[in-house]
């Protein structure tokens, strides 16, 4: 199954706040807000959320494309993401701007407060998927990823035309983009991905209600951090499925796109949503016990253990064959 991912790249600018953000903030204060904080660890790591969910794929082996725009400064990331299995061959190189960046600070109860640069990234608007389609030898999925919100629209429009499946996944631009925008997006989507409170901001920006959008979805995935993930089809009950076990909670960014890797590898492989979910959880896991959204290791067999440990010695049989 050949899957492109159309999204950010970015650099990410990660900091740890040993305090917290609540004890800082002063109510009746809050139309004032003015806040400093002391950072006790800077960490500079790849990021963005289409090289992300790649970086995780090209962990399975599953060679995806990345799509998106970078600056000049992308070379040496673009040779992390070819050694690890990421067809970059797709990411259109601005003239003008540097690659995004994504600044972030964390406090101790992994509350975050972040700022993005798009830089590059406004000129994904100018990417063909067609083009894309015909170097790689045609896409079974289309994943679009938080980007430039043109540059989303356009990519869905694409797909619906040619008759790409595509996976909506609109997360951090939803504050960004409008009503008519969104329900384009949405419309017609194989997967819609998001978080609670981004579930609840497509319906608020849509107007449409939860049955609105299944209605107009193949299958709506959300993810609900510590309580795992649940999926909503039209006219079946909802599923759902627990986090995997954690053994050592360090760092959650970049949970949300190791989920997607572990959840698209498994779909591409055949296997039902709710083992999808699970093989999702425990690379999202894998991700949150390292230092950065492109930092954690993982095998066939710490996969299969954390399965194992999570839902079960049968859940882990039906994944093995594929790691």
């Amino acid at each position: 199954m050949r899957i492109a991912v159309a999204g950010s790249i970015a650099t990410d600018h990660l900091m740890s706040f040993e305090g917290r953000f609540a004890e800082q903030i002063i109510p009746d204060q809050i139309q004032q807000l003015s806040l400093s904080f002391l950072i006790d660890e800077l960490d500079v790591r790849r990021g963005g959320v289409a090289a992300n969910i790649c970086f995780g794929m090209g962990g399975f082996g599953l060679a995806p494309v990345l799509v998106g725009a970078a600056g000049a400064d992308f070379e040496d990331y673009r040779a992390w993401l070819d050694r690890h299995g990421v067809d970059t061959s797709a990411v259109y190189i601005s003239e003008l701007r540097h690659t995004a960046r994504f600044i972030c600070t964390t406090d101790r109860d992994q509350n975050q407060i972040a700022s993005f640069y798009a830089g590059a990234m406004a000129e994904a608007r100018n990417i063909e998927l067609q083009a894309v389609a015909e170097r790689v030898g045609g896409l079974d999925l289309v994943l679009i990823g938080a980007d430039d919100p043109l540059a989303m629209v356009r990519h869905s429009e694409e797909c619906r035309t040619r008759g790409i499946p595509f996976a909506a996944d609109p997360s951090q631009q939803l504050a960004r983009m409008e009503g008519p925008e969104v329900r384009t997006l949405i419309e017609g989507a194989t997967f819609l991905f998001g978080n609670e409170y981004e579930k609840a901001l497509a319906e608020q920006k849509t107007g449409w209600s939860d049955a609105d959008v299944l209605s107009r979805v193949g299958t709506r995935v959300t993810t609900l951090g510590a309580k795992g993930a649940r999926i909503d089809r039209e006219g079946e009950p909802a599923l759902h499925v627990p986090a995997a076990s954690v053994d050592n909670l360090v760092d959650p960014t970049g949970m949300g796109d190791a989920f997607r890797a572990g959840f698209l590898a498994a779909h591409s492989w055949g296997l039902s949503l709710e083992r999808a979910a699970q093989v999702g959880n425990a690379t999202a896991v894998h991700c949150l016990e390292a230092d950065g959204p492109q930092e954690y290791t993982m095998t066939g067999a710490s996969l299969l253990e954390r399965v194992e440990k999570s839902y079960g010695a049968a859940a882990a049989a039906e994944v093995r064959p594929f790691v």
